[in-house]
């Protein structure tokens, strides 16, 4: 596996975020539909595969395949978005602002939602025959993964608000991971590895993403969930994507940008060496840069 060092990594990920923030908004709604759907599809799957063998493992170590496939395709999460584009601003990058960032966060939720809300619609007609019969074990569990994960947060007032939050921050940290993964590897089967463990993780933990919640808990409804769309917004959507947002900047954006991005060599680093009258250090020395 051919490796990035970290120090070239930031700079890989501010370029993305600045190539985002300048994408039209045809070919972000698009990339961002096309994510929310795969990854709600594997999130079906997982659902799927806990419930028919009875490991809850067994679906998160599969779960990946999802996230894998929508970021070597190119496709945008909302969840990555939060963490490449303010880095590309904090670079000061020419013509990015905060206008600019905002813009492509609002085009990434919507379509993250058009997609996942579709696949949710398609799912629930495949577990119920259509409607026509009331859903199979499958659509079942998805309408109570909606309940617990509304309802069972409100029970606990402020307490289960300040969980939920916790627990989206520490996803995006997980997920985030696994957005440099797809830039720190060069290969395929690196970029699939290194993808896969901090994904496989946040699933099984049960950690709140805000893009699996858009298919997760809109199923719920659809398949008999007994909660609301209020709940679901006030109760885990909204708080869930304030974390993401978060945990993406707090626990991998900054610490890669503040330590890696534009270091300079320590003042010492050419020690007592004097250079020749006229001599020019970046080539003299040409890893330290001035």
């Amino acid at each position: 596996m051919s490796y990035v060092k970290p120090s070239d990594l930031i700079t890989t990920m501010i370029d993305a975020g600045e190539s985002k923030v300048f994408m039209s908004t045809r070919d972000t709604v698009i990339r961002a539909a096309m994510a929310g759907a795969l990854l709600s599809l594997a999130a079906a799957f997982a659902v799927t595969v806990s419930v028919t063998t009875g490991i809850p493992l067994a679906g998160a170590i599969l779960f990946p395949v999802g996230f894998i496939l929508l970021y070597l395709l190119g496709y945008d999460l909302l969840t990555g978005v939060f963490v490449l584009t303010p880095l590309a601003l904090l670079d000061k990058r020419p013509g990015v602002t905060v206008r600019g960032v905002l813009r492509n966060w609002g085009l990434v939720f919507v379509g993250n939602f058009i997609g996942a809300f579709t696949v949710a619609l398609l799912m629930a007609v495949v577990v119920t025959y259509g409607f026509a019969l009331p859903p199979n074990e499958v659509g079942v569990a998805i309408g109570h993964i909606g309940e617990g994960r509304t309802l069972g947060y409100a029970e606990h007032g402020a307490a289960g608000m300040l969980t939920l939050f916790v627990r989206g921050m520490l996803c995006n940290w997980m997920v985030s991971i696994g957005v440099a993964g797809a830039m720190i590897a060069k290969d395929v089967p690196g970029k699939v590895i290194v993808m896969w463990m901090p994904i496989m993780l946040f699933f099984f933990m049960g950690f709140e993403h805000s893009i699996v919640n858009m298919f997760l808990f809109p199923s719920g409804l659809l398949l008999g969930g007994q909660f609301t769309i209020l709940d679901y917004l006030v109760w885990n959507e909204i708080p869930t994507v304030l974390g993401n947002l978060v945990g993406g900047l707090l626990f991998t954006a900054l610490p890669l940008y503040v330590t890696h991005a534009r270091t300079k060599a320590p003042s010492n680093a050419l020690g007592n060496f004097e250079l020749p009258a006229g001599e020019d250090v970046a080539r003299t020395e040409p890893g330290i840069r001035h």
